[in-house]
């Protein structure tokens, strides 16, 4: 029975599971089951399916590898020692179409054997590492270790090889340590001189020893290699030394699991928050960016303090908003016009889309630091920090995670090592340890334990985050030494609003904000009155507006915008002459240059923004103003960016059920007539728009075949065979006969449906 035979054979059902769990054998459609078959031989989708077994599941194919097919269960269970056949493990790679025959005749799919490398640690048969000696030189050596015997000079010494206990026990102790050495993998040695010219009689070495018998054949001029057969006889027959079944348990340290989930959300609570305050900052004072396209060392040093984080922790926040779509690159990193639809929603959606787009990007941020293939440092936002394995690890290692367990990392490397062996060791190792240390930031799990918000996010629908989650508050305590005292986590506007006129002293369990005459001049710059910021003030202080704060936004308002600063090189006016005569008369003004036009106008020869610079330095409040004279509102906090395309993320491939059903219907369609089929002769059916729907909804549920008419984009009618497989947004979803293929049909120009028979 071949391969294409036992496909055929499969159920409904069963080429359903298969197709689910390789969506990729159906993208696109394969037109029958003989296409499904050479689609699921090719190296590329075995190489895919292969990457998902575990350590046990691969051994079991690396056993039917090695063995010489057809290979009964319990020999199977003999060469990888176990108590019982590993029915469970059969049956699952049987799914997968890697295995395919009865228990009695267990044979690999096509095209297996060809993707593994040394499968087992075994080296290839002997006919196989024999393959380029000379003729006359196997002649020789069969005629030294087998004599007697007749055939080539291969097939003598390959039949020799089969049984080379004999040989084995003629070696001294240093050949046959050599050969324990190779017993067990990797297969292939290094030596200095491997000589294929050699005789029992003139072997110098263990190793020419063992060349001399057969047992170890010169595959380059410095390798030799274990032909298999030897190494089996070494191992006793068994494939593997220890074929674990189950994985490795999980050892860790045991947590309340509602404690985790505090925990958890107060750290998804301070991801928000720096984000948000990440994408404001930035909103006033962009970074550039560099021409490698990352984010440079002195930014994210600045951001870090910005943000009272180590730099690491403020880069994995860079890399979320990015991944996310809320920050983007346009000369300088701006936020887009997305983080303002993301600002105003609720807190639990709003780290919702964060963790998802941590989750799911390729990016790792954890490889920062690192230097790139031309020894350049890798930055934040540098396009070299993507790994497309970096999903998949992120994901699998989280799934991992039992309740109430804080697992060690050791223990979970050894894990997923286990149920990924065929990933690279060292790139995943580094992924797990980059995963448990950001998932802890990102509040998908608290004190090393997977929170129940964390769980719910594998699945993707968050519920729990919101009531764990603290209140925002929408007043602070207003103090007489000119500070305000947040008592909890302030509502997104209230705390714009106070950034902006207020500088954060100190972070913890209230954040403490500190009034000056600079924050206050801020916020004036940025338009504000002294009415309007006393009347936010009162409205949102739990306590009366201290007096000294009143007389700072007062007479800091009062002495704001008297100067106005210009372009000339750039110019001062005042409608208060003596004011223009303390400025001129100061001798720290001495290299702006001034000169007097007027009473009432200044001209200097220093650009605008040097002018208001110098003169705030001076003690003065100076405006800046427009040609036109008006005042030019310096406080940039509305910059934005256009919505860029969403950063590349992963995501799992899951096919939709119905596209799954009408995929088997096409390709068993497709199966049983390999020739596209032609409509029946006569008139184009048509009919009333309602018997049409109802006639395709009972198609669908009956799952039988139905000839349509249908208009094309010319208008003009035409038939067709179909098998129609699901209706949704105005189309039908339908496997057409009559081009061999699946379509979607817009149901307004199907005419009528009529039965085949």
């Amino acid at each position: 029975m071949t391969f294409t035979d036992w496909l055929r054979g499969r159920s409904d059902e069963q080429l359903r599971a298969l197709v689910s769990a390789r969506p990729e054998l159906i993208t696109p459609v394969p037109a029958h089951l003989e296409g499904l078959a050479a689609r699921a031989s090719s190296p590329s989708a075995i190489g895919r399916v292969l990457d998902r077994l575990d350590r046990f599941s691969l051994s079991v194919v690396e056993a039917l590898a090695v063995l010489d097919e057809p290979v009964p269960a319990d020999r199977l269970k003999s060469a990888l020692n176990l108590p019982r056949s590993p029915k469970q493990t059969i049956e699952r790679l049987r799914g997968l179409a890697l295995v395919f025959g009865t228990d009695k005749a267990l044979r690999l799919a096509p095209g297996v054997r060809g993707v593994l490398e040394d499968p087992a640690g075994l080296g290839p048969p002997v006919a196989d590492v024999f393959r380029h000696h000379p003729p006359e030189q196997l002649t020789e050596m069969a005629d030294e270790i087998a004599p007697g015997t007749t055939g080539t000079g291969k097939d003598r010494l390959a039949e020799a090889l089969a049984q080379p206990g004999k040989l084995i026990e003629e070696v001294s102790p240093e050949a046959r340590t050599a050969l324990n050495q190779l017993t067990w993998g990797p297969p292939t040695g290094r030596v200095p001189n491997a000589r294929r010219e050699v005789t029992t009689a003139t072997a110098r070495s263990p190793i020419e020893e063992l060349l001399a018998r057969g047992l170890l054949a010169a595959t380059g001029e410095q390798t030799v290699t274990l032909p298999r057969e030897v190494a089996l006889h070494l191992r006793d027959g068994r494939v593997h030394h220890d074929a674990q079944p189950n994985p490795p348990k999980l050892e860790g340290t045991p947590r309340q699991q509602p404690l985790a989930d505090r925990t958890a959300a107060g750290q998804a609570f301070e991801l928000v928050r720096a984000v948000e305050e990440l994408c404001e900052r930035w909103s006033v004072e962009p970074p550039g960016v560099l021409r490698t396209g990352g984010l440079g060392v002195r930014d994210l040093k600045r951001t870090a303090g910005l943000l009272d984080q180590p730099e690491w922790v403020a880069a994995l926040a860079v890399e979320i908003a990015h991944s996310a779509g809320l920050i983007g690159a346009e000369g300088e990193w701006l936020p887009t016009s997305a983080y303002d639809v993301w600002r105003v929603k609720p807190t639990d959606e709003r780290w919702v889309r964060l963790a998802e787009a941590w989750l799911r990007m390729d990016r790792v941020p954890g490889l920062m630091g690192e230097r790139d293939e031309k020894d350049r440092p890798l930055n934040a936002l540098h396009p070299d920090l993507r790994r497309s394995s970096a999903p998949g690890i992120r994901r699998a290692t989280l799934e991992i995670l039992p309740p109430g367990l804080a697992p060690s990392l050791e223990s979970v490397q050894q894990r997923l090592a286990w149920e990924q062996p065929r990933r690279r060791a060292l790139l995943r190792d580094q992924l797990i340890e980059f995963t448990l240390r950001e998932a802890e930031q990102v509040g998908v799990t608290g004190m090393g334990v997977l929170s129940t918000h964390g769980r719910e996010l594998l699945d993707g629908d968050v519920t729990s985050l919101a009531a764990l989650l603290p209140e925002p508050v929408d007043h602070v305590l207003l103090q007489a030494d000119l500070t305000a005292v947040a008592p909890g986590p302030l509502t997104s506007d209230l705390n714009r609003w106070l950034a902006l006129t207020a500088d954060v002293e100190s972070k913890g369990g209230a954040t403490v904000y500190r009034f000056s005459e600079s924050s206050v001049r801020r916020a004036l710059d940025a338009g504000h009155g002294a009415d309007e910021l006393l009347s936010m003030l009162a409205r949102h202080s739990a306590t009366p507006v201290p007096q000294p704060l009143s007389y700072l936004i007062t007479d800091v308002a009062r002495r704001h915008g008297r100067i106005r600063v210009g372009t000339a090189g750039a110019y001062i006016r005042c409608d208060d002459p003596a004011l223009l005569d303390q400025i001129t008369a100061d001798r720290r003004a001495t290299p702006l240059r001034l000169r007097r036009l007027a009473p009432t106008v200044i001209a200097s020869r220093t650009s605008r923004a040097v002018l208001v610079d110098s003169l705030r330095a001076m003690g003065y409040a100076p405006v800046a103003e427009s040609i036109d004279g008006d005042v030019i509102i310096t406080q940039l906090d509305s910059r934005r960016t256009e919505a860029q395309p969403a950063p590349r993320t992963v995501h799992t491939a899951v096919l939709d059920p119905d596209v799954v059903v009408a995929a088997v219907r096409a390709m068993r369609a497709g199966d049983a007539r390999r020739a596209p089929a032609e409509a029946p002769a006569g008139q184009v059916p048509r009919g009333p728009a309602t018997a049409t729907i109802t006639a395709l909804q009972d198609a669908i549920r009956a799952g039988v075949r139905v000839w349509i008419g249908y208009l094309d984009s010319q208008g003009n009618a035409t038939s067709r065979i179909l098998e129609p497989a699901r209706m949704e947004g105005g189309y039908l979803t339908a496997y057409d006969e009559t081009r061999a293929a699946v379509h979607r049909f817009a149901l307004h120009r199907i005419t009528g449906v009529a039965d085949l028979s």
